[in-house]
């Protein structure tokens, strides 16, 4: 099953306009446009414009969903890889224009020298759960050039527990971080459940400490979302 890439695949060939709709643990009856997939550099928000910015070298846009990312580093005349487990995503990818279009999982991905790896749209929500953070980001160093970067955003999502007094509640008998959660993908007779991660910036420096990298803010947006920047010492 793969409702996102059918999205994208039947909004591209087909202008279907059916929406993807979201339930989780927290949250239900949330919906996503496709055309989110498809928006041009001026309209992506603030963050995912400033880690294009960021951007150098060569570049592995992971989970690069229809292009969007990529074919705005291509206008810059940057090296791209767009790497994306689905094929019909890859499909869409390769028909928009996309020049180098790698169909895999991320951790199917074992060779490569990238200066920036690029994982937007909450891009660490693929690690799952905080011990899968460690997995991916030690799977990530192994991909990095010597200098190279990763950028990457999330959002802490503790303002979802925050009641009408300002106190936070949080469920004391789970043994889960909060920020891990379980969603469920509908579009059309698709249906796909899977973990999904979001991690506040404190958490993410002590996984990028343990993992023996640097972390920055670069910067905040309005949601307690942001985008970070990891680096290895220069002697690694």
């Amino acid at each position: 099953m793969d409702p996102i890439g059918a999205a994208i695949f039947n909004r591209f060939f087909n202008n279907d306009r059916e929406v993807i709709q979201v339930d989780s643990n927290y949250t239900e009856d949330e919906e996503i446009d496709p055309s989110w997939f498809f928006r041009n550099y001026q309209e992506m928000p603030v963050l995912e414009r400033l880690a294009l910015d960021l951007c150098r070298g060569r570049v592995l846009d992971a989970g690069a969903g229809a292009g969007c990312h990529a074919l705005a580093l291509q206008d810059k005349h940057f090296d791209v890889v767009a790497l994306d487990h689905s094929a019909a995503a890859c499909e869409v990818m390769k028909a928009r224009g996309v020049l180098n279009v790698l169909h895999s999982d991320l951790y199917g991905l074992t060779a490569g020298s990238y200066d920036t790896i690029l994982l937007l749209m909450n891009g660490a929500g693929i690690a799952g759960t905080l011990n899968g953070l460690d997995r991916l980001l030690n799977h990530l160093k192994s991909l990095l050039a010597p200098g190279g970067q990763i950028l990457l955003d999330s959002s802490d999502i503790s303002y979802l527990f925050e009641e009408e007094d300002g106190s936070v509640w949080m469920d004391l008998a789970s043994d889960n971080y909060y920020g891990e959660m379980e969603y469920t993908v509908r579009y059309r007779e698709q249906v796909s459940t899977f973990p999904w991660l979001f991690v506040g910036f404190e958490i993410l420096s002590l996984a990028a400490e343990k993992a023996g990298m640097y972390i920055e803010c670069m910067g905040e947006g309005s949601e307690n979302d942001f985008l970070a920047r990891l680096t290895l010492p220069l002697n690694q």
